[in-house]
């Protein structure tokens, strides 16, 4: 009987370490798999993160700046101090572009109506500067358009691109707006504003317009177009051939601005790139306003709303 029970508990025991075995097998096993999955779900994101950067490190600003390229940096739509056209996104883009080692020259492709002589200037004056710091040419390549503020950028580059039909020119300066005051009285609606300063309500579109008031207007539209003149003339020099109507606010189509010298030659971008710059390779350094950013400046555009009217009747180039 004794010996009976002695094997019972040698089988007992046996058992025991035959099954913790097993276990600590399968844990093993278990440990070695997920390891495995880990591992394996790591390379495969390698290799994924190493397609993408290869499909797009092309385009990223100083990826390959070892490499000769074209930099290309865009003004599309209204030039203002809210946009993608602003002397916000568009100077640093022009800083990197013509500080990256491997740009042998600056592309600025030009599409837009014009805007804010304000913008315009600041990236004019910019153009200039870092013309002379980085000894690298400068072109514009106009698309569609490159009217007023625009083509006040556009007059800063070494030579001017167009398109035979594109739109060129519109070199004069505007102050736009609305008046309801005859309106107002016909509908029986008295305006009731209060200012301290005789000349507060100055633009108001709800009150009478003195003699006195449009005049100064006219002064100051008339300085900023002479503004405009100067930088153009000092842009273009010997190559404009001035006629009376060249900066009376009139635009021509491409082939009519290159035989007017505001233009030098038909051209694209991929043209200038390749048979001018000789770097066929181009890489985009425009900055471009994400969602986050639009949100923020719309928010803020709301909560300053007080200001729409002074803001609207601001002199514009277009």
């Amino acid at each position: 009987m004794e010996n009976e029970v002695t094997l019972d508990a040698k089988t007992l025991h046996w058992e025991r370490e035959a099954i913790e075995k097993l276990l600590l097998a399968d844990v093993r096993e278990r440990r070695a798999a997920r390891r495995w999955r880990v591992f394996r779900s790591l390379v495969w994101m390698a290799l994924f993160a190493a397609l993408i950067w290869f499909l797009v490190a092309d385009n990223l600003p100083g990826t390959k700046a070892a490499l000769p390229h074209t930099a290309m940096v865009t003004i599309k739509g209204e030039i203002s101090d809210s946009g993608e056209a602003s002397a916000e996104y568009v100077l640093p883009a022009l800083r990197s572009a013509l500080e990256d080692d491997g740009s042998k020259a600056l592309v600025i492709l030009i599409n837009s109506p014009g805007g804010s002589p304000v913008q315009a200037g600041l990236i004019n004056d910019e153009i200039r500067r870092l013309r002379a710091l980085h000894k690298k040419p400068i072109y514009a390549v106009v698309e569609e358009t490159c009217a007023s503020a625009a083509y006040y950028i556009a007059s800063a580059a070494d030579k001017i691109y167009v398109d035979k039909a594109s739109i060129v020119g519109s070199i004069g300066v505007l102050m736009d707006g609305f008046g309801f005051v005859g309106t107002m009285e016909k509908l029986g609606i008295e305006r009731r504003l209060l200012t301290a300063g005789d000349n507060k309500g100055f633009l108001d579109p709800f009150s009478p317009q003195s003699d006195a008031q449009k005049q100064h207007a006219q002064t100051m539209l008339n300085q900023i177009h002479q503004q405009f003149i100067g930088v153009v003339k000092k842009g273009r020099g010997d190559r404009l051939k001035e006629t009376p109507d060249m900066f009376s606010g009139l635009f021509w189509t491409g082939e009519q601005a290159i035989q007017l010298g505001l233009a030098d030659e038909l051209g694209s971008l991929d043209g200038v790139a390749r048979d001018v710059v000789k770097a066929e390779k181009l890489v985009d350094y425009t900055n471009k306003e994400n969602i986050a950013e639009r949100f923020a400046k719309r928010f803020g555009a709301a909560m300053g709303g007080g200001a729409v009217g002074a803001l609207r009747a601001a002199p514009a180039l277009r």
